[in-house]
């Protein structure tokens, strides 16, 4: 009989742990650079707090969709696009939130093994030289994208319902806002990992 693991691996539960820390603000750490990460994050946390509530209506279209179909053979015509259009509104709304818990997926097989300095500098260069010039080209082509699809009426072709398409694209280009809010305080995180050698807000 094998032996049985007696050690839990939680690296990528730590990493995760660490970046949605709570904790007091190191003393040393400019009031500005302390305040911003804070009130950043607390908005991240509050507009996580709010999206989280698009669940109810989408469980309600998805349940009440099986139940008509199945039990009255009565499948309304737009339950796929409620579905289709809460749930992507709570993957873009919820973003920035899940940056903030560093909840995103990435290659932690390597990074965790890093020590904090490298890991502050990684991150604080990926952020500057990728994450922000990415974020403002798609700002910039959604921006173009919702004000044409309002402008044009568009709605969705994929079924007989044929909503209009504006509210959800609008959802898309609210969430990069929140994702480069957010993104302000990884920023300054990674600066202070990459510098002191410890992430704000690690509880130890």
């Amino acid at each position: 009989m094998a032996d049985e693991p007696t050690k839990l691996d939680i690296s990528d539960e730590m990493i995760a742990e660490r970046r949605g820390g709570s904790g007091k603000m190191p003393e040393d750490m400019p009031t500005w650079m302390a305040n911003s990460i804070i009130n950043i994050d607390k908005f991240s946390k509050w507009v996580g707090n709010v999206v989280c509530w698009i669940l109810m209506p989408l469980i309600f279209a998805m349940t009440y969709e099986v139940l008509a179909r199945k039990l009255f053979l009565a499948p309304t015509i737009w339950a796929y696009d409620i579905s289709r259009f809460l749930y992507g509104a709570l993957f873009m709304l919820g973003a920035a939130y899940a940056l903030s818990k560093g909840v995103h997926i990435r290659a932690d097989f390597l990074y965790r093994n890093f020590k904090t300095k490298n890991q502050g500098k990684i991150d604080f260069w990926l952020y500057l030289l990728f994450y922000f010039p990415g974020l403002l080209v798609f700002f910039y082509m959604t921006l173009g994208f919702v004000g044409e699809s309002i402008q044009r009426g568009e709605k969705g072709m994929d079924t007989t319902w044929m909503p209009y398409m504006w509210p959800i694209k609008s959802c898309l280009l609210i969430g990069i806002v929140f994702l480069l809010i957010q993104g302000i305080s990884e920023l300054f995180k990674s600066y202070w990992a990459a510098t002191k050698g410890e992430w704000p807000g690690d509880e130890k």
